[in-house]
């Protein structure tokens, strides 16, 4: 067992990624240290399953020989990630609080963490790249389109991705799972995440009821005629088709419904039929918010992803300070007020902002 102060602390969450990303680094020589986050407690283990996570990260460790620590960051992801999350929704707006938790906690007290460890460097396993350019540290997208996930970090501090490694950011997710099985990792063959990590597998309404009352009203359509009732428009998103309650209509044609606006003021869900219906794509967002990795232009084109596996779509943003206009070469669909918009130059993660309503 290692006991000199490692090179690098890696993310360990006991899934797969973390675990070759651990693996890729102490084949390189690296002197290693696995940390284990504890980011929120649940009691209920069907819905929690960070016992289970740990055993498997110790499992990963043990076979590499390397140190596994335990810290919880629970207080940090109430106050700066849980907090967040909540006044979103209680404000009609759908948050990502991945991205909060990459910046605020994954990118900032596990560096803080690694540097009382004695390392300089931390890493994940995030499908992401690093580059040095111009001596300037840049985040680009990772080589597996299916898995980039540049647009969870567009948010972390430049200072904390020059000392950050992701030994992933080259491979594809089908060569992860085959080095799993090749080294005999015990969790080769553990399903993904997916989701919000706090919410686990339980109903995303359900969870969310448990903190942010319900408060009937109208479920409407374009011209505002009623079609049935909803239990808050806080419980739903721009796009949403299911759990809307609403069946056929006479003299309307067989098609799904979806929600296309909501109005908060007053506590109406605006709904149409099909999903390619005009009310759901928008040619222009407002964004606030703004963050850049290094400084841009007033007026950039270039790509946006709206949301995660988005194929990137071209845009003219003009910035004035925090905010800006995003217009799209092509109407997007759902657009939603409260997720984030981030902007590429190719493969450059340039940064990015919150969508606010119009």
């Amino acid at each position: 067992m290692i006991t000199t102060a490692p090179d690098v602390v890696v993310a360990m969450s006991g899934g797969v990624d973390s675990s070759v990303a651990a693996v890729l680094l102490h084949k390189q020589g690296y002197r290693i240290a696995g940390l284990f986050m504890h980011n929120w407690h649940e009691d209920d283990p069907q819905y929690c399953t960070a016992v289970e996570d740990f055993t498997d990260a110790a499992a990963v460790c043990q076979q590499l020989n390397i140190p596994l620590h335990s810290i919880d960051f629970s207080a940090e992801y109430n106050e700066r990630v849980f907090h967040y999350f909540l006044a979103e929704y209680r404000a009609g707006r759908t948050p990502n609080p991945d991205v909060y938790c990459n910046r605020d906690i994954k990118f900032t007290c596990l560096l803080q963490q690694a540097k009382k460890l004695g390392a300089n460097k931390i890493a994940t396993g995030h499908y992401a790249r690093i580059a040095q350019r111009d001596n300037k540290t840049i985040l680009l997208k990772g080589c597996d389109s299916n898995k980039d996930q540049s647009y969870f970090l567009h948010q972390v501090p430049v200072e904390a991705l020059a000392k950050s490694v992701f030994p992933l950011g080259e491979m594809h997710k089908n060569t992860v799972r085959e080095l799993a099985n090749q080294e005999g990792l015990p969790n080769h063959a553990k399903k993904d995440s997916t989701g919000i990590c706090f919410i686990g597998k339980r109903p995303f309404k359900v969870f969310l009821q448990n903190y942010l009352a319900p408060k009937k009203g109208d479920v409407v359509d374009e011209q505002g005629k009623v079609l049935g009732t909803h239990d808050g428009v806080i419980y739903y998103t721009i796009g949403q088709r299911k759990g809307i309650g609403i069946g056929g209509s006479e003299g309307r044609p067989e098609l799904p419904w979806y929600v296309a606006a909501k109005d908060i003021a007053r506590n109406r869900l605006i709904v149409v039929q099909g999903k390619n219906h005009p009310a759901i794509f928008r040619n222009a967002a407002t964004v606030t918010q703004l963050s850049w990795f290094h400084p841009v232009p007033q007026t950039l084109k270039c790509g946006a992803k709206t949301r995660y596996r988005q194929r990137d779509q071209q845009c003219t943003l003009s910035i004035d300070g925090q905010n800006g206009k995003v217009h799209f070469s092509q109407p997007q669909r759902a657009i939603t007020p409260g997720q984030f918009i981030v902007f590429y130059a190719h493969d450059i993660c340039l940064g990015g902002g919150i969508i606010s309503a119009e």
